[in-house]
């Protein structure tokens, strides 16, 4: 049985859901990840297409048009397995998206430092200080309401993603034309990974991770127009943008930084550098370091309002304590938002225990990953369960190839996702840990608390409940 919410104002249109879509998924901070593999990123990001960009997209078609309810993987999940495993699922989205935010904040306030003192990027305090500022900024935006996110959402996809992305893509196309030297080499040889790349197989958490978040529309189904119609399109028109600037967007990283100078935190922006100086362009930089912190911006806004109306939905439907749902006259979650806010800045802290700004973004970009591949399980199994159990629910939209192919799509986006976070484990050659052992039990230790709490909060919830009984 869905709940019933007061109905927010239809504010969202086709346009406005792809822009969302682009956003959410669509990030510069990824870029530099991928530009690792050299060519061979191409063949990464067509495997990751193959067995979990593609099912994603058509999973989330499905279940979208299915249940566009307020609430999106929260109430997918519900439906298949019920209240108790989605406040697992829904908590868990909402914590790696938390774990998150730090990293992509490092982007921006890395990218700052180019306008006045380059060198801050790699200053850990610095890096502390500027993500809390940043972060408590943006959750201050989205709590003015949809309107306002969704607007800076749009506005953050075409001028500080879509645009830089293009623009990086270029000017790596003119470099190759131009038969400028390059520091890898473009040719089907290098096309497969090569041995020594097994070295850096962990960062393949992050590719997976670059293509994550096409479900988190659907978690704005209640402000759409026309969700029947507008969500599958926008999803699949979502997906050719980003696969197209993401490929083009690493390799021209990868074609001018060397892979022993590239930073995980501003190799976008150093591959702006020195496209800048070898065309005697000098205003490219700082217009491009602007466009990519509106962009940075503009990506924490869309994900930080997303997450939270699932832990929303959970709060007014029992799952979760009353008091974590009360909203403002906008309808945001400000509760939610404020205790998000206050675990983010104690993670900030990470950047200033961990010995190099490299390894604190990588560690956390890490757990990120897996914390999210867990969930995306969880969603491939509800798909699989809907199709059978709830079949007589009516979607605009369903996996083609019937039985078969509601099986196949499942199967590959589930093992795949298990397969890259196990992977993770092994850490990368790029940023190098001196005790292995040590930051296998970090990865471990983090995954293991983020689990246990909501299983906590169950128990809790479920000894109050018998104790009213009594």
């Amino acid at each position: 049985m869905d709940i019933q919410f007061s109905s927010p104002k239809k504010s969202l249109g086709f346009f406005q859901l792809v822009m969302i879509n682009v956003i959410a998924v669509d990030s510069i901070r990824t870029l530099s990840f991928s530009a690792v593999y050299g060519f061979s990123l191409v063949f990464f990001y067509l495997l990751t297409a193959l067995f979990f960009f593609i099912p994603t997209a058509l999973v989330s078609a499905e279940l979208g048009t299915g249940w566009p309810n307020r609430g999106g993987i929260y109430v997918w999940v519900r439906e298949a397995f019920g209240k108790r495993f989605s406040l697992v699922v829904i908590w868990l989205n909402w914590i790696y998206n938390v774990i998150w935010y730090p990293t992509i904040i490092a982007l921006i306030a890395g990218t700052i430092t180019y306008f006045f003192n380059p060198d801050l990027a790699s200053n850990k305090l610095y890096m502390c200080l500027s993500t809390l500022f940043l972060f408590w900024l943006a959750t201050g935006v989205n709590c003015l309401g949809m309107r306002a996110s969704s607007l800076l959402s749009t506005a953050g996809a075409l001028i500080g993603t879509i645009l830089p992305m293009l623009m990086i893509a270029f000017l790596g196309l003119m470099w190759i034309f131009q038969d400028k030297p390059a520091q890898i080499q473009i040719n089907w040889d290098h096309f497969f990974p090569s041995g020594s790349q097994t070295d850096n197989i962990a960062f393949l958490t992050n590719v997976f991770f670059g293509l994550l978040g096409l479900e988190m529309a659907a978690t704005h189904a209640a402000e759409m127009r026309n969700p029947k119609r507008d969500y599958p399109r926008s999803v699949f028109v979502a997906a050719i943008i980003i696969l197209s600037t993401i490929v083009l967007g690493s390799l021209a990283i990868a074609i001018v930084v060397p892979n022993k100078d590239l930073s995980l935190a501003t190799g976008v922006i150093q591959a702006f550098k020195i496209f800048a100086d070898a065309y005697q362009i000098p205003w490219l930089l700082p217009l491009m370091a602007a466009f990519i912190i509106l962009g940075g911006i503009s990506a924490v806004g869309a994900w930080i309002i997303g997450p939270t109306k699932g832990l929303l939905v959970a709060s007014q439907d029992g799952s979760l304590p009353k008091s974590l749902g009360r909203t403002n006259k906008k309808g945001v979650p400000t509760r939610i938002l404020l205790i998000q806010a206050v675990v983010v800045s104690f993670l900030c802290l990470t950047f200033i225990l961990m010995p190099t700004v490299n390894s604190s973004y990588w560690i956390l970009s890490v757990l990120t990953a897996q914390l999210a591949l867990i969930v995306y399980i969880a969603l491939f199994a509800s798909a699989l369960k809907l199709h059978y159990h709830k079949s007589q629910v009516e979607r605009s939209f369903r996996v083609p190839g019937k039985k078969w192919g509601i099986w196949t799509v499942c199967t590959l986006g589930a093992v795949s996702c298990f397969v890259v976070i196990l992977l993770g484990f092994l850490p990368p050659a790029q940023v190098p840990f001196q005790n292995v052992a040590l930051y296998e039990v970090m990865l471990i230790a983090g995954m293991v608390i983020c689990c246990l709490i909501p299983l906590y909060l169950i128990k809790k919830i479920k000894d109050a409940r018998r104790n009213i009984g009594n």
